[in-house]
């Protein structure tokens, strides 16, 4: 190691002189010294001050530039490098060399960069600042049949992209068109591989989500499918998977979507639509993916449901009742959540048996089907009087409803099975549901669900409430007192952050209540009058005329 300080020494010297030939032979001294024990050398090239010369010799025009830039790379492998570097003064002038037109140069130059900055999001988005996206695009273009440099581009662009402040930059590049070249050409698993991986990242942008679909990704994406499908080779399974997440990833965004979708008439929908009753559970679940987001705007979900897709996602659950794939499942719900949004579709899934396929999922213990069988159950019956009688008649769905509101290790299966209780009730305004609803133990839950957080459910309950106060008191009579609902509506008038139909709403359910002698009472000893006449004088003229009706109900019944 002596003659490493011997190098060292003249090194500094040369670097001062700049004859390149010495210059040269100090240089590959050092590169050969780090090939054989990096991290020692790395030690002695901090501590023998020389990295502050490196930036003076990265100049364009220089033979030695490429091999000063290798020596970064290689000392910046090392963590306890990468701050000295940065100190150094290193990233300005490298950054300027991605503008050689020398390969070398440019290969070690984005290496030095990439272990300099690796791991760091601040320095990343020190490089995105100082434009080096659009360098390196071009660079891409320029060079692609270089396949270390695509590499080298594709390696920087892969740690980029996980910065939110880089999609802009990106987007305003033509790195959609250069990434589906790429693609195109490449056959390796390993290339496609590292190009999925910076895929994904950008796809997360919508402005580039439709630049890829533009730029012909998803007839590459639809081609591996087919390549792939009836593989059980590992590398295969893992292409196909990455293929079909993408695609999925891709119907995210509203403008690619629309464009796919092309009126239910497109390729690429026809193609999603065969997935569906494939043999292959990642196409499946891609598939009822798929459908659910293009499932996002009621045009694309009535056509969809006039055109048959309802049966074929019944046909999937059926396929996955006993010990399915969850995921799956899971996938298959939130689709038919979506398509029975709009009004005109939810008489047509009822009657095509959508319900019936939904409840086969009730014994699931799994909080995601849970929670998507709940919203499809809710989206049915909105406004469908028969359906929410004949659901909240079913003593099974009520009792699992019962328990799942207690369901406090998952506050979003406990949300929806709260506001299908409710939803029960309001859509069928009936005494047998009611009834059901009481003698499962529900009461009590839609009470809590009044001080919920979200105005939506507090009103959904209260709502819900006031149609078990009107049309069954005496049944309920015994849970709302036990429940302490009394209490619960004080409260709601008498906090001024209550939102006005939450107000209104609680005054209509004290005059409901007054029916029953025992609710009566409480309503007398805990003084409403003065709550209310308080809110006579409300902004909200329905609020305001509510307060005039309490009060005066109040006031007689006292």
């Amino acid at each position: 190691m002596d003659n490493l300080s011997d190098t060292l020494k003249k090194l500094k010297i040369t670097a001062v002189d700049r004859t390149e030939d010495s210059l040269e032979g100090c240089l590959d001294c050092l590169l050969q010294a780090l090939t054989q024990n990096n991290m020692e050398t790395s030690e002695k090239i901090q501590g023998s001050g020389i990295l502050q010369l490196f930036s003076s010799l990265l100049i364009p025009q220089s033979s030695c530039t490429a091999k000063v830039a290798n020596i970064i790379a290689e000392v910046a492998k090392n963590e306890f490098m990468r701050i000295p570097c940065v100190d150094a003064g290193l990233i300005s002038p490298l950054v300027q060399l991605l503008n050689s037109k020398d390969q070398e140069v440019l290969l070690q130059t984005g290496r030095a960069l990439g272990n300099i900055c690796y791991d760091s999001h601040s320095l990343q988005a020190q490089l995105i600042n100082m434009g080096v996206i659009p360098t390196l695009v071009t660079l891409l273009g320029i060079h692609y049949q270089n396949a270390a440099l695509t590499e080298m581009c594709l390696i920087a662009f892969g740690n980029l992209a996980e910065l939110e402040s880089s999609k802009e930059q990106f987007a305003s590049t033509n790195i959609a068109e250069e990434m589906v070249k790429l693609f195109k050409k490449q056959i390796e698993h390993d290339k496609r591989e590292m190009i999925f991986e910076v895929l994904a990242p950008l796809a997360e942008n919508d402005a580039i989500k439709l630049q890829l679909v533009e730029a012909g990704l998803v007839e590459c994406l639809l081609e591996i499918v087919q390549q792939k499908v009836d593989s059980d080779k590992e590398d295969d399974v893992a292409e196909l998977k990455t293929a079909s997440d993408l695609m999925v990833l891709l119907l995210l965004g509203d403008e690619s979507m629309q464009k796919l979708f092309e009126g239910g008439k497109g390729n690429v929908f026809q193609r999603v639509l065969s997935w569906i009753p494939s043999n292959n559970h990642q196409l499946q679940l891609a598939g009822a993916l798929a459908i659910a987001n293009f499932a996002r705007n009621d045009g694309n979900c009535i056509h969809m449901v006039d055109n048959g897709i309802v049966e074929k996602l019944m046909d999937l659950l059926d396929r996955h009742v006993e010990d399915g794939n969850v995921t799956v499942q899971h996938a298959a719900l939130s689709a038919l959540r979506n398509l029975a949004i709009p009004v005109v579709n939810k008489a047509k899934m009822l009657s095509a048996g959508v319900t019936e396929a939904v409840l086969k999922f009730l014994k699931s213990e799994m909080p995601p089907v849970q929670f998507k069988l709940l919203g499809t159950l809710r989206m049915l019956i909105d406004a469908q009087a028969e359906a929410a009688e004949q659901l909240g008649k079913n003593i099974k769905l009520v009792e699992r409803l019962v328990e799942w509101c207690e369901a406090k290790d998952h506050a979003g299966v406990m949300g929806e099975s709260n506001r299908l209780l409710s939803a029960l009730i309001r859509h069928s305004k009936s005494k047998d549901v009611i009834k059901t609803i009481v003698q499962s133990g529900g009461i009590k839950h839609l009470v809590t669900m009044a001080t919920s957080e979200h105005v939506i459910m507090q009103n959904e309950a209260l709502v819900a409430l006031a149609l078990i106060a009107a049309l069954e008191l005496d049944t309920a009579e015994k849970d709302l007192e036990s429940a302490k609902l009394v209490q619960i509506l004080h409260k709601l008038l008498a906090d001024e952050r209550s939102a006005p139909e939450i107000k209104y709403n609680s005054m209509v359910l004290i005059c409901a209540v007054m029916g029953s002698e025992s609710l009566h009472k409480e309503v007398q000893d805990l003084a409403f009058l003065d709550v209310v006449s308080k809110l006579r004088s409300h902004e909200n003229k329905s609020v305001a005329q509510q307060a005039s009706l309490t009060e005066q109900r109040l006031t007689v019944e006292s």
